[in-house]
């Protein structure tokens, strides 16, 4: 035992770079998510090392991080980027939404529901919408559904909804008209939450299978036009 311990001992290094990579990735998703580093943007060792105060090696495993995620990629001999999602990424994600979210609300077993986070999300939604600020109202959506999958009470459901909403928000930020996008589906949000308050899943599930396909065709279609028209994007 005294010579495995030794071993770790010896690792405690490893450790601490990496507790700090994975937080460097933690503040690369979030700006990411949030439209700071747009699809397609190249980000820079040196400036973003420099910004965070951070090694080039640490921010390197971050790099990697995110990579894995499919939120960056790397270009060799051109450095690394935001990803640009193909349109038919952006399919597949749809499809497992489609996949856990619906089952989430099909297992959620007998009501009453601990909806009061959800319902804090649709009231999210309404803030942003009196505000005008058609961003947040994206953000606030992303939030409606990420605590959706939270009822099923699952870290890896929650972690893997979490990976596939930040892929989701690059295809948010290609979108030139985010009002469009987002606005038709605060109702459709209010009408899932008053479902699942009346115990209903059964109706809860059709909504949300409804709007998730109608999302789909949505986002697809502006999403094909607008990526075949900026060159800045291939």
């Amino acid at each position: 035992m005294a010579e495995q311990l030794t071993g770790l001992a010896d690792d405690r290094a490893l450790l601490g770079r990496t507790s700090t990579a994975e937080r460097v990735s933690d503040i690369l998703r979030s700006r990411i998510a949030d439209g700071y580093f747009p699809p397609g943007t190249r980000l820079s060792e040196d400036s973003i090392g420099g910004a965070l105060g951070v090694s080039r090696n640490t921010l390197r495993e971050a790099f990697r991080l995110l990579t894995h995620e499919r939120l960056l990629i790397h270009e060799l001999n051109r450095g690394v980027f935001v990803r640009v999602l193909a349109v038919e990424d952006v399919e597949d994600i749809y499809r497992t939404r489609a996949l856990v979210e619906c089952a989430v609300v099909r297992g959620l077993g007998e009501p009453p529901y601990a909806l009061e986070n959800l319902a804090a999300a649709v009231e999210e939604g309404q803030g942003a919408v009196r505000d005008g600020d058609w961003k947040r109202l994206g953000t606030a959506n992303i939030h409606f559904h990420g605590e959706l999958v939270a009822l099923a009470g699952s870290a890896r459901t929650d972690e893997l909804m979490r990976s596939v909403f930040a892929e989701l928000r690059l295809a948010f930020h290609v979108v030139d008209d985010p009002r469009r996008l987002h606005e038709p589906y605060l109702a459709r949000n209010q009408q899932i939450l008053r479902a699942l308050e009346r115990g209903n899943r059964a109706e809860a599930e059709e909504l949300l299978a409804v709007y998730l396909a109608d999302s789909l065709e949505r986002v697809v279609d502006v999403y094909r036009r607008r990526v075949g028209e900026d060159e800045t994007l291939r």
